[in-house]
């Protein structure tokens, strides 16, 4: 809509038409308002100037003009107010279906690891018109994973994940940058959002070296670490059964429910005590410092997984893997 407009970024995503409208809706109100003040002061400073016998009379009390300067400005204060939340939901609400791609921000780089293998530094490649839900953590400090053309920005905060989504409308090359300052090499920390057509992208995503899916050398690391011996897929294991676990709530010692998210698996993974399952001892060694970022994101998408919803992939047409489930 806006493509031609000088110094106006390109709208590449389905979120990008509504924050528009909602930010010239902002413009124009504080425009209006602007000069609406700025000509009643000019008006009245020339009609009321000092001179002889020309003096403004003060208003005592008047109704009508107290309601009106109350309840107009509260008016546009809801629109905005309502306006902003629906954006607000729509772009923090991830469709159901949305293919996951994992995001590491490090001092100074974007690294993308998609569910079917294939890594990425400083480039996140995506097919268009398909919803994509980033899962997103850093390795050091506070980072923000920002793309103007999709009007999407997300912080990307050490020891936790937090989740951004949006749906690329046109095929193109788009700006990825961070938005917070992170270190001397700040301005560095920049690469692209490249948007292809299926064909394409199904044919990025056949080539290179991939050794396996990103649940598949989760699985690999999950027996390494020996986690199979505790979490067995039977009833005689010390640890829970995992199959089918994400998603779904989890009750526990302290007689709390939680919902098994990636939050979740990773704490549990590093800090096992701090959520212990109802019926478990916590006898769980934390991997602390044992495991980096990256075999964190594969073992939380193995133990997703497991799940008999599992996560989206980019590529495929149904977008659902068929679940990794090792033999007990």
């Amino acid at each position: 809509m806006f493509d031609n407009f000088p110094l106006w970024p390109t709208g590449a995503s389905s979120h990008a038409l509504g924050v528009d409208l909602l930010y010239i809706l902002l413009v124009v109100i504080s425009a209006v308002m602007t000069l609406g003040i700025a000509a009643t002061i000019a008006v009245f400073g020339m009609k009321y100037r000092r001179r002889h016998g020309r003096e403004a009379q003060q208003i005592e009390g008047s109704l009508i003009l107290e309601i009106a300067w109350s309840i107009i400005p509260l008016g546009i204060f809801f629109v905005i107010f309502a306006w902003g939340a629906v954006i607000y939901f729509q772009m923090r609400t991830p469709p159901r279906d949305a293919a996951e791609i994992y995001v590491v921000g490090k001092q100074w780089m974007w690294k993308i690891q998609h569910i079917e293998g294939q890594r990425e530094i400083n480039e996140l490649h995506v097919p268009v018109d398909r919803d994509v839900k980033l899962i997103m953590t850093s390795q050091d400090v506070i980072h923000s994973f920002f793309v103007p053309e999709f009007r999407v920005k997300q912080d990307v905060v050490p020891g936790r994940y937090t989740t951004l989504w949006f749906r690329a409308t046109k095929t193109g090359t788009y700006h990825l940058l961070c938005t917070q300052f992170c270190g001397t090499q700040h301005s560095g920390m920049i690469g692209d959002v490249v948007v292809m057509n299926p064909t394409d992208y199904q044919s990025w995503m056949s080539g290179g070296t991939v050794t396996g899916s990103l649940a598949q050398n989760g699985q690999t690391l999950f027996q390494q670490l020996g986690c199979s011996t505790c979490h067995r897929f039977d009833v005689q294991g010390r640890g829970p059964n995992l199959i089918g676990v994400f998603g779904k709530p989890v009750q526990l010692q302290d007689g709390r429910a939680v919902t098994a998210d990636e939050n979740y698996v990773r704490e549990s993974i590093l800090v096992p005590t701090a959520k212990v399952v109802s019926g478990f001892q916590p006898i769980m060694p934390p991997f602390q410092g044992q495991v980096s970022e990256d075999q964190l994101t594969a073992l939380v998408a193995y133990v997703k997984s497991l799940s008999q919803q599992p996560a989206g992939a980019a590529g495929g047409p149904t977008n659902k893997p068929t679940p990794v489930v090792p033999a007990p």
